[in-house]
């Protein structure tokens, strides 16, 4: 099936000045802003502060480029409100993202007035950022972001750091040549998303990836102000999370995966350490387990799982739907008490994923039976069930959240189901799965839904993707990294980077501000970041990346 599909029509946006300030109606195409010059005080916008608020990503809600500018130098500080533990969390943070690239102290104040202040509840707000806007203000002697809560501060600094020059990402401190090396441009920026969920998913079951490896990813994903991170803990080819009194489900199913490698899975512990990462950049954790399907991994553990009894051989191999629990027996009703329970206990989200996809080994009535009981574990446990499209054709309202990644017109069963109160998540696979090639010639991937280049994961409007779906029902997005042919933080990046940010910028951005041509420039801007980053991302000939990116 070919993934290049007829665009979805957005309005156009456009540029006007207005005496000395530029306002940068997002979803224009400026320029791309690799670098700022000298600030002059009450100067004109130039150019090249037009283009740094014009080539913000995830496009904002309005930005204002004006003339001058601030610059970070060693007597810069930072400071956060009093009594905040989560804003004081973002301004160590911030600090910390200065400090290596400069070599300056950039101290962190508590209830102070620093060069750069961050600010929560301000009067001036009222509720125009909700939980996860800001306002980004930029002047000559001080930069300040305000926000209602500390996740808008956070993503209040992503946006800062966009202003910086890329430079700014460097670990290591970098040979200047200008006292205003390291100067942002003047101007404002007000920013809410559009969508609430909006997400990344990663597939550590047919290719296990660490605990630094996983982190790393949280941090390139927040970067674009996605907030969930959807973890797919179990498959055919492994089981990657301890459940306790289940010991053989990590010593034999968590020691395969695709390719015959040695596999590995997270304790606990580490799963905390995940989860605790994760909020600190103001990413919640979604686990999902896989079930009634994709199960061969328990399987192999455990054979009473099994409807004859016999343990299955741990698969290694791409592939699945040849594997199922078996329904009504009580170990498989313990079986999902206990890991459910203990996936809940761990997890301080709402989510926790029951799977339900591709169970074409089970028949209707189990699967209705395993789907139905998972869910009510999830409940029963104080979270939501979040499940894949399938599940839709359970019992209505199961799940609560159904995901929805098909590339064929939604069912009867998931428009009744979203009619009587399932919120979707939109993954289509022809858009949003990351793991399909860009084009033939891409190294990994695979290409069952179609290639799926840039433009095709950017142009579709997920409020209006599903026909007869109100875009009431609409959860939000989620980019998926499924990896059969993924076995790096290499890999990772190069199929997710540079499509990643274009779900992102689907999720949170307006949809007036949807634009591809001035998109593919304001993605281009990214390249000097992600090059300074060490991000290994793939060079579509779709954006006009800048030379030495």
């Amino acid at each position: 099936m070919s993934a290049h599909r007829s665009r979805t029509g957005f309005p156009r946006r456009s540029l006007f000045a207005a005496s000395f300030a530029v306002v940068v109606l997002v979803g224009i195409g400026v320029g791309v802003a690799i670098g700022v010059g000298p600030a002059h005080h009450d100067a004109p916008p130039t150019a090249v502060q037009a283009s740094a608020y014009a080539s913000i990503l995830p496009a904002p809600v309005r930005a204002t480029a004006a003339g001058g500018g601030f610059t970070v130098t060693a007597s810069t500080s930072v400071s956060a409100p009093s009594g905040s533990a989560g804003a004081r969390g973002v301004a160590d943070y911030l600090a910390g993202l200065l400090r290596p690239a400069t070599g300056y102290p950039v101290p962190v104040t508590t209830g102070g007035d620093g060069d750069i202040r961050l600010e929560l509840g301000s009067a001036a707000s009222g509720n125009q950022y909700g939980a996860e806007g800001y306002l980004l203000t930029v002047a000559d002697r001080q930069i300040v972001i305000q926000a209602n809560q500390p996740a808008g501060l956070f993503h209040g600094v992503q946006t800062l750091r966009q202003l910086l020059p890329a430079a700014i990402e460097q670990r290591t401190a970098q040979a200047v040549t200008s006292s205003t090396a390291w100067s942002v441009p003047s101007g404002s920026v007000l920013d809410s998303p559009r969508f609430g969920y909006r997400a990344a998913g990663l597939d550590v079951a047919r290719h296990f990836f660490t605990v630094p490896q996983v982190e790393r990813y949280i941090d390139e994903i927040s970067l674009y102000k996605i907030d969930y991170l959807h973890l797919h803990l179990t498959d055919d080819q492994g089981w990657r999370i301890a459940i306790d009194n289940w010991p053989n489900l990590t010593a034999v199913g968590g020691r395969t995966e695709i390719g015959g490698g040695a596999g590995g899975y997270y304790t606990q512990a580490q799963y905390r350490q995940l989860v605790a990462y994760a909020q600190s950049r103001f990413v919640t954790i979604i686990p999902e387990i896989d079930v009634p399907g994709h199960v061969t991994a328990a399987l192999a553990a455990y054979p009473g799982l099994n409807c004859d009894g016999k343990a299955r051989t741990p698969s290694t191999v791409i592939g699945g739907a040849f594997s199922s629990l078996c329904a009504g027996k009580p170990l498989t009703d313990t079986f999902l008490d206990d890991v459910i329970g203990q996936l809940a206990a761990l997890t301080p989200g709402p989510y926790v994923g029951i799977g339900g996809d591709e169970a074409q080994a089970t028949s209707p009535a189990a699967y209705a039976a395993i789907v139905d009981r998972a869910a009510a574990d999830v409940r029963a446990d104080g979270k939501i069930p979040w499940g894949w499209q399938e599940t839709t054709a359970a019992n209505p309202g199961t799940p609560d959240v159904a995901a929805y990644w098909h590339t064929d017109p939604p069912t009867a069963q998931l428009k009744q189901a979203a009619g009587a109160g399932t919120k979707l998540v939109l993954m289509p696979a022809n858009h949003a799965y990351l793991d399909q090639k860009y084009d033939q010639n891409t190294k990994l991937g695979l290409k069952w839904a179609g290639y799926v280049e840039v433009q095709d994961a950017y142009d579709w409007n997920p409020g209006t993707y599903l026909a007869g779906v109100d875009p009431s029902a609409v959860l939000g997005v989620e980019a998926d990294l499924w990896t059969e042919t993924v076995a790096s933080s290499a890999d990772i990046d190069y199929l997710a980077f540079p499509r990643l940010p274009a779900i992102a910028e689907l999720g949170w951005s307006p949809a007036a501000t949807h634009d591809w041509a001035a998109f593919r420039l304001r993605l281009a801007a990214q390249g000097p970041r992600w090059k300074a980053l060490g991000v290994a991302y793939f060079k579509s000939p779709q954006v006009p990346w800048p030379a030495g990116s």
